[in-house]
């Protein structure tokens, strides 16, 4: 069964992995001080800690279907206070949405009728906070075959949470003095790599050693 071998990382983990890393957890016990948000799926075959080799404490992660972020002032949005806490009380300055291939979430989204009967709560979940992304594809993209059109929903729909967290009063103060910094990704999993989006060519690139930062559009008034 599959919970019996959870189980058995479990103890694996108590007894070898964390044994060797006591003092990092001891640490971790006094608080924590992350260094990235990290917004990914839900999907299981996207691990952010295992992708990035981050150690436990090093991300601060939200995850969700679809790694949708509904913009500032909808109610009952987890996601935004997971935001404001990540940046008010962490100081966190780095902030990655990093969407995926063959996302479960996107292919609805093009085929949102379908999930109606079967699935109202993802229904709601994609129709509500995804139509933005699923309006743009189809209305620019129609004639591009289905497999470019999922990779196409997967990407706009990771620039378009971009643009929602940009509407979050605490982000767009830190974006106005440089204080918080955003990155847009998409993890291809049969390769194993990140693509980054790059404004200067308007399409997504390797992440090999640089990244690339989206462009801050805002600036701050120069003071008298």
């Amino acid at each position: 069964m599959a919970i019996k071998r959870i189980i058995e990382g479990l103890n694996e983990f108590h007894d070898n992995y964390f044994i060797t890393h006591r003092k990092l957890f001891e640490e971790l016990s006094n608080g924590q001080n992350p260094e990235v948000l990290f917004i990914t799926c839900s999907d299981s075959r996207i691990d952010p800690c295992l992708i990035t080799q981050s150690l436990p404490g090093e991300l601060f992660v939200i995850r969700n279907v679809g790694n949708i972020i509904p913009a500032y002032g909808t109610l009952n949005n987890s996601e935004g206070a997971g935001i404001e806490y990540a940046v008010q009380a962490l100081g966190i300055k780095d902030i990655v949405v990093c969407g995926h291939s063959h996302c479960g979430a996107m292919r609805g989204l093009l085929q949102i009728g379908n999930l109606a009967q079967q699935m109202p709560l993802v229904y709601d979940w994609l129709k509500h906070y995804g139509e933005p992304t699923r309006r743009l594809v189809l209305d620019n993209y129609k004639d591009a075959p289905s497999d470019k059109l999922l990779k196409i929903a997967i990407e706009q729909n990771v620039l378009t949470q971009i643009e929602n967290l940009e509407t979050y009063p605490t982000i767009r103060s830190k974006l106005y003095s440089s204080q918080v910094t955003l990155h847009a990704w998409v993890y291809e999993i049969e390769t194993g790599e990140v693509f980054a989006y790059d404004a200067s060519v308007g399409k997504f690139k390797i992440l090999e050693n640089r990244p690339f930062p989206v462009p801050n559009i805002m600036t701050g008034l120069a003071l008298e």
